[in-house]
């Protein structure tokens, strides 16, 4: 295996191909990440304000999540018109999974954000809007990272399913090494996903750090 491993390293078009792959799973599986927290603060802010929303909502997201992703991939190019083969089915797949597993825990960091801080700030004349973007978003950070860290890792694993229908990423290290068989190419794409998934992960980390100096002073 390991003499394998060098001699699949040594080539430079395994190298290309491989960097290319890692480079459209990047893709494939952040910008959904990033557009899924957009579309679930605002969601979760609703359900927050408006009670009559909440049921609905947090319904919707349920039913969208148990949704196998392979049936998603198949069905979305005749309903957005795209081609079977387009990231683009990927992007708004993964962008639906990732808002819908998000929305709950938005809705919960929201409405962990003390009471007596909201009213303080109110108090002190913030209006509704702004509000919610200094104080009540930025304490629910610590809650909202988490959350996304498992929805990053959810987006990482999800993409390699693509490759069953020909689109791109780490996962067509598993659709042609399997018939082949070849171990090497297929142990080369399980080690790049897990080394992406962690390494997205420690920067979601470093991010919560950065957007929560405070804590970093109570720790001291």
């Amino acid at each position: 295996m390991f003499e394998g491993l060098i001699r699949y390293f040594s080539s430079p078009s395994n190298r290309e191909v491989l960097f290319e792959q890692l480079g459209q799973h990047v893709y494939l599986s952040l910008v959904p990440l990033a557009a899924g927290v957009l579309l679930a603060l605002p969601l979760g802010r609703l359900a927050q304000r408006l009670r009559w929303l909440r049921a609905p909502l947090l319904g919707g997201a349920n039913v969208v999540y148990t949704v196998p992703s392979l049936a998603v991939f198949v069905l979305l190019p005749s309903v957005i018109g795209t081609g079977y083969t387009s990231p683009v089915n990927v992007v708004v797949a993964l962008t639906l999974y990732t808002t819908a597993l998000l929305l709950r825990p938005v809705l919960d960091a929201l409405e962990a954000v003390p009471e007596h801080v909201t009213l303080a700030a109110t108090a002190m004349g913030y209006r509704t809007h702004r509000r919610f973007l200094t104080v009540e978003l930025p304490l629910a950070v610590p809650a909202l990272t988490s959350a996304v860290r498992v929805a990053s890792v959810s987006n990482i694993s999800l993409v390699s399913v693509g490759a069953l229908i020909g689109i791109g990423g780490l996962g067509r290290l598993f659709t042609v090494g399997f018939p082949m068989p070849d171990t090497v190419r297929i142990v080369v794409g399980i080690v790049a996903t897990v080394l992406l998934a962690l390494a997205v992960d420690l920067l979601l980390v470093a991010l919560w750090r950065l957007l929560t100096p405070w804590e970093r002073a109570e720790r001291r």
